[in-house]
C-alpha cells in the first residue's frame, strides 16, 4: 500500500501531458560529443520537434549489467567510459539534475520486477553524448535505466511497456545505442567516407528498417532467429537492446520515422528513430 501511495505521490506531482514522443538514438563515436557532423545536426533537428520534457529516461547500450537498476542519485557524474580518445572529450562534463523520486517510481512500476536503486553509476557516454545536443543546456532532471544481459529481447520489450504511463507525465524515454554495431569489423580507415556499409550491413539495415517501418516488431525481438546479415549485424545485444525498449512503448496509433539513417564505417548504422 505504501508503494502504491508513493507512486500517486510523484504521479499527482506531475501535470499531465500530451503523450511524449519516443526516441531511439544510435549515438555512434563518442566523438560525436564534440564534433560537428551531420549525425549531431540529426540529433539537433529531432529535439526541435519535441516538447520540452519534465525529465528523461536513458536507457544506454553502455550500462549493461546482471539484473535491472536506475540511478537514484541528486546529482549523476558524467562518466568517460572509453578510452583513446582526445583530451577535450574527458572535459566534456553534462551537469543535469538526476531525479530520486523518477527513480523510485520506475522501480514500482516495474514491479515485480527487482530493481535496484543506484548511487555509483551516473550518465555514460550513451546517454550524455548525446543528451548533449538535444538538450546542451542540462536543464532537464535524467535518470538511466540498466539492462539486464541475463534477459532476452522478448523480456525488455515487455518490461518497457510497464513505464508507459511517463509518457502521459511529460517523461522523455530515449534508448540509446546502434542497430548495426559490430566492433570488430569496423574500417577505420574509411570511418569518414558517407553511408559507408559492407554487404552485409547494407542487407541487414534494409531488412531490419523495413521491420521497423511496417511494424513488424516481433520479427525485431526475434533477431537471432534470422540471416547471417543480421548476426552481422548484431552480434553482441548490448547497442541492439535499447531499440526493443523504444518499440515496446509504441501504441498502436503512433507514427515510427527514421533519421540520420546511415551506415558508417562498414559495419555500423547511425539508423534513429522517432515514434509520435
Amino acid at each position: 500500500m505504501q508503494n502504491l501511495n508513493n507512486l500517486e505521490q510523484f504521479s499527482n506531482s506531475l501535470p499531465n501531458s500530451e503523450r511524449m514522443p519516443l526516441l531511439f538514438i544510435g549515438h555512434g563515436s563518442p566523438m560525436n560529443a564534440i564534433e560537428e557532423n551531420q549525425f549531431v545536426t540529426g540529433f539537433r533537428n529531432v529535439a526541435k520537434t519535441l516538447p520540452k520534457p519534465s525529465a528523461i529516461i536513458c536507457i544506454s547500450a553502455h550500462w549493461f549489467t546482471n539484473g535491472t537498476k536506475v540511478t537514484a542519485m541528486e546529482m549523476p557524474q558524467t562518466i568517460h567510459d572509453f578510452g583513446g580518445f582526445p583530451k577535450a572529450l574527458y572535459e566534456v562534463q553534462y551537469p543535469a539534475k538526476g531525479s530520486p523520486a523518477l527513480a523510485e517510481t520506475t522501480k514500482l512500476l516495474l514491479e515485480p520486477t527487482l530493481v535496484e536503486l543506484d548511487e555509483k553509476w551516473g550518465l555514460d557516454h550513451g546517454a550524455w553524448s548525446v543528451l548533449k545536443h538535444l538538450y546542451p543546456k542540462a536543464d532537464i532532471p535524467v535518470i538511466q535505466l540498466s539492462i539486464d544481459y541475463t534477459k532476452p529481447a522478448q523480456y525488455h520489450f515487455d518490461l518497457a511497456q510497464k513505464l508507459s504511463k511517463l509518457r502521459d507525465k511529460g517523461i522523455l524515454i530515449i534508448g540509446s545505442g546502434n542497430i548495426i554495431h559490430n566492433l570488430r569489423l569496423v574500417d577505420f580507415h574509411n570511418f569518414d567516407k558517407d553511408n559507408y556499409g559492407f554487404d552485409w550491413a547494407i542487407e541487414a539495415r534494409s531488412v531490419l528498417n523495413n521491420y521497423l517501418l511496417k511494424g513488424d516488431f516481433q520479427s525485431l525481438i526475434e533477431y537471432e532467429t534470422k540471416s547471417t546479415a543480421i548476426q552481422l549485424a548484431v552480434p553482441t545485444p548490448d547497442h541492439y537492446l535499447p531499440l526493443i525498449y523504444t518499440l515496446g512503448l509504441k501504441q498502436k496509433d503512433e507514427d515510427l520515422s527514421l533519421f540520420n539513417d546511415k551506415l558508417v564505417a562498414g559495419s555500423l548504422s547511425m539508423t534513429s528513430v522517432k515514434i509520435g
